[in-house]
């Protein structure tokens, strides 16, 4: 029997994929292309082309990203390669379809450096969504997901690194260092878009519950939310002197206004505190992601 939760998540990350996807689109083939402004991954070399030699972007893309996922389908495994796949084939249909509709756009075509904001906008909001939703629109991304996959490395971080040389390299087709420099300002604002999407997206906050009914609300987290618990730690009351239950519960930022619903429901007296925390490892959160060190016994024969 098919799950629904399940299946409406899945469906959920193909949607937002798309929606992701349809957001990078404009902000590359409406404002960036056209006004010569560098971008970076597989999408800038295929700026690069088209500027150079009129090659489709699009095709150009495709091609590219085919032989990138061929090399990451072991390191990212098959589920991430599909959904990548996904992405890629729906980026490419999109700069298709804008390029069949818009063929010449010339929005902020004499205002460069606002065509680098806006269009960096749109796409750091397409790449978070892909990156959010188990997918990406390929070229760099994939290389952000191996990193971070293995290190606690800022995906924006590393996308800007790998993307800063193919910027550069769009001088040799542009003969123009003002356009690199309106490239490097998209790379900038793409990375800080991309790094504030997906945090905000995975931010978490802990809650400090003191109530009378802390049995039922620690029954109704486990029950309607099976991917999360609660600890009870034994505490004392200084001015009444009381035994009392003190309920932690960390959640994502997102799910907290469920929490507050859930307890005002059950024990609308209660004391609640909450509190953004900084990192959240384990089960139900973020991995751990530390190079581990070679055993002992290996150590000992070298």
């Amino acid at each position: 029997m098919i799950n629904k939760k399940v299946l409406y998540r899945e469906i959920l990350d193909y949607v937002m994929i798309a929606v992701g996807m349809l957001s990078y689109a404009i902000g590359w083939m409406i404002f960036l292309l056209p006004n010569h402004i560098g971008n970076g991954g597989v999408a800038g070399l295929a700026s690069i082309l088209k500027w150079g030699q009129n090659i489709e972007v699009s095709n150009t893309y495709f091609v590219l990203n085919a032989i990138l996922l061929a090399v990451a389908l072991k390191v990212l495994g098959l589920k991430f390669c599909i959904r990548t796949i996904y992405g890629v084939l729906m980026l490419t249909a999109m700069t298709k379809i804008l390029g069949y509709f818009v063929p010449n756009p010339d929005l902020l075509h004499d205002e460069p450096f606002m065509a680098a904001i806006i269009g960096a906008s749109f796409c750091g909001v397409g790449l978070a969504f892909g990156l959010s939703y188990n997918g990406s629109s390929g070229g760099s991304d994939i290389v952000a997901a191996i990193v971070n996959k293995y290190r606690d490395i800022s995906l924006g971080r590393v996308i800007l690194l790998v993307d800063m040389t193919i910027v550069t390299g769009s001088y040799l087709v542009l003969h123009n260092w003002e356009q690199v420099i309106y490239g490097y300002v998209n790379l900038i604002i793409t990375s800080f878009v991309l790094d504030q999407v997906i945090s905000s997206s995975r931010r978490s906050v802990q809650f400090l519950i003191i109530s009378e009914r802390y049995k039922e609300i620690c029954d109704m987290i486990s029950k309607d939310q099976p991917h999360r618990t609660s600890t009870i730690i034994d505490a004392k009351g200084y001015y009444t002197g009381h035994d009392i239950k003190v309920v932690i519960v960390v959640t994502r930022q997102r799910e907290a206004s469920y929490v507050y619903r859930m307890i005002d429901d059950i024990d609308p007296d209660a004391f609640v505190t909450q509190s953004r925390v900084m990192g959240v490892f384990g089960k139900g959160f973020d991995k751990f992601k530390v190079k581990k060190k070679t055993s002992q016994k290996n150590q000992q024969k070298v």
